[in-house]
């Protein structure tokens, strides 16, 4: 598995470009903002993007999930079905915050639990709850995990939202 990280969104969050490197099959994982950089990117590793993962309903983690899911006619899965709140005021979010674009609300083709797993390509990673507001992806084979806001640099991620301090 191959992950090329992208910045996005004014808050410069990490949008994940990850590669299944046996099928070149690719989920964009957390894809918030700034579409054409993350289309630039896939367009440079010569990939075919097969789904989208979300690991919560963020405006910088999800804000650009569904024009992405059209742009490459795929199916976004997550986040919880409990962050459906801030998926459907993604629009007045995107303006409150000054992003330049207002994003679309969407509903996702699947909701993730703890306990689901994940498929793209040759590759499978198991869906786990990660208190801080984000359901973690989790790759056993490479030792690699998405956990959205659960962390941060010199921080243990946010507490202050609904869902941000519920007990492991």
């Amino acid at each position: 598995m191959k992950v090329i990280l992208v910045p996005v969104t004014p808050f410069q969050q990490n949008c994940s470009i990850v590669i299944c490197e046996t099928t070149r099959r690719v989920a964009v994982v957390d894809p918030g903002g700034d579409i054409d950089r993350i289309v630039v990117e896939v367009d440079r590793q010569d990939v075919s993007v097969e789904k989208i993962l979300l690991t919560h309903g963020h405006l910088d983690h999800c804000g650009d999930a569904k024009a992405l899911a059209e742009h490459y006619g795929i199916e976004i899965e997550g986040p919880h079905r409990e962050d459906a709140f801030w998926i459907d005021h993604l629009p007045e979010q995107t303006q409150r915050f000054g992003f330049a674009d207002a994003q679309q609300a969407f509903t996702p083709e699947r909701c993730l639990d703890d306990g689901d797993t994940v498929q793209f390509g040759d590759e499978t990673m198991s869906v786990h709850f990660c208190p801080g507001h984000t359901p973690g992806l989790f790759s056993q084979k490479h030792r690699l995990a998405f956990v959205g806001d659960v962390l941060f640099a010199g921080s243990i991620g946010r507490t202050d939202f609904p869902g941000g301090n519920q007990p492991i």
